[in-house]
């Protein structure tokens, strides 16, 4: 039978991370303390240094990139329906290709 994963709720996480960036104690230390182990602790720190900026950054900005990107993916479907009704029209008309 295989083992059993271990789950950390966000906030556990968050907490380990945050001090773990602090510095007051070691990797080795902190995983003797919250019992999780000093590469999962690493793992944690670098994602919280890595996305922290994302908690910083303007929200307007960010729904106004994804309304964009949004629109982007909407008019390449459309794109792509025009493409293929137009393709089956020219079929349709025997229009041949040279």
């Amino acid at each position: 039978m295989g083992t059993i994963r271990k789950s950390y709720s966000g906030k556990l996480k968050g907490q380990v991370a945050l001090d773990a960036v602090k510095g007051e104690q070691t990797v080795a230390e902190l995983a003797g303390h919250y019992a999780v182990h000093p590469n999962q602790i690493k793992k944690w720190k670098s994602q919280l240094l890595t996305h922290v900026e994302e908690l910083f950054e303007d929200k307007r900005r960010r729904n106004q990139e994804q309304e964009k990107d949004d629109l982007i993916e909407e008019l390449y479907k459309q794109i792509g329906q025009l493409k293929v009704e137009l393709d089956w029209v020219k079929k349709k008309a025997g229009y041949v290709r040279s």
